[in-house]
């Protein structure tokens, strides 16, 4: 869910945000033309950290100072 947030976020700022649309036509347009764009210049996301990595911090017990 957090990268579908990421990617809303991202056309908001970029292609919605300082426009202005005369019709909701236009805005699909806009939204349309940014996604074409993004889609020709995409590149698959690449991990950083193996798997283990992940797991290890994903998993650990919290330590004092969490508690709300």
């Amino acid at each position: 869910m957090n990268l579908v947030e990421v990617c809303f976020a991202i056309s908001t700022r970029q292609a919605i945000r300082r426009g202005s649309f005369a019709s909701v036509g236009d805005l699909v347009a806009a939204i349309r033309r940014f996604v074409d764009g993004w889609n020709e210049r995409g590149h698959p996301f690449v991990w950083v950290k193996n798997t283990d990595d992940i797991m290890i911090k994903a998993t650990r017990k919290r330590t004092t100072g969490t508690e709300h």
